[in-house]
């Protein structure tokens, strides 16, 4: 009795660490990836656009929701701190951001874009649109 509980927990855990193996990184995760994008954009439009605020509430709320959706889905505290806290991360976050803006033909190094944009995001109540604020 005691070797085939063993052996059950023994398979158990092997499972378990097997699931673990096939989780994709956060970054592969495009529900996650995509609106950590949009509050990343917002921030850098309310920081780069003297018209613009940042509805700073409502994005650290989306922040938590995307926070316990991540640990809904298995990822750990760690996880998730890497991810968020990544240089590499934040590289390749501003790399997609600029090419969004860029897509829209605008340029992501002026400001005046970036308020062009806010503003547009603001009107289409977008969800970068929804953690800004015209002034």
């Amino acid at each position: 009795m005691r070797s085939r509980l063993l052996l059950g927990f023994c398979i158990s855990m092997m499972a378990g660490a097997g699931l673990a193996e096939t989780k994709p990184p956060l970054r592969d995760v495009r529900e996650i990836d995509d609106s950590m994008m949009w509050v990343a954009i917002a921030h850098e439009i309310s920081k780069e656009c003297d018209e613009i605020d940042a509805r700073t509430l409502r994005g650290l709320n989306y922040l938590n929701t995307l926070r316990n959706r991540a640990r809904s889905l298995g990822y750990t505290n760690e996880e998730i701190r890497a991810y968020h806290k990544s240089d590499e991360e934040r590289a390749r976050m501003r790399r997609r951001g600029e090419a969004f803006v860029t897509a829209r033909g605008l340029d992501p190094n002026r400001a005046e874009d970036l308020c062009m944009l806010g503003h547009t995001e603001i009107a289409r109540d977008s969800m970068i649109g929804t953690f800004l604020r015209a002034k």
